[in-house]
């Protein structure tokens, strides 16, 4: 299966999809606020600029599209265009290199998919949460 869009114009629907503050990341910042959560977003100095970020707890959170970052890639990527496979393998080689940057200056990494913000929110959020505390309980004196 090929691209049946030309260079151009896939350029063009590219530059449409949003890469931050997507519906996904803001239905999960609006949530934790209300409950009274505070958080920076996409800190440029933070490896692959993680969309919720917990600076005291050094918590990162990602909130990654099940498409754009190839949730159980191997599954159906053999359905996909050589363009699409090359694009979304290389974004999960990405992904793999900033979470281990992460981690290698001490921060915590968490993967929320957007399924899993579809299927159950609450229990997207309790995840977050309890993340949270736990790494403020793990830190204080």
């Amino acid at each position: 299966m090929s691209d049946n869009l030309t260079k151009q114009q896939r350029s063009y629907c590219m530059s449409r999809c949003k890469s931050k503050d997507t519906g996904l990341e803001q239905v999960v910042r609006s949530e934790l606020h209300k409950r009274g959560y505070r958080f920076r977003k996409h800190l440029p100095d933070l490896p692959g600029k993680p969309d919720i970020v917990f600076t005291k707890q050094k918590l990162a959170v990602f909130l990654d599209g099940d498409f754009w970052h190839g949730y159980r890639f191997p599954r159906w990527a053999d359905d996909l265009s050589p363009f699409w496979r090359k694009k979304i393998s290389e974004t999960r080689e990405r992904d793999k290199r900033n979470f281990a940057k992460l981690k290698k200056m001490g921060w915590n990494v968490l993967r929320i998919w957007e399924h899993e913000v579809e299927n159950d929110f609450e229990k997207v959020l309790k995840k977050i949460i309890e993340a949270k505390k736990f790494l403020e309980n793990e830190n204080s004196p």
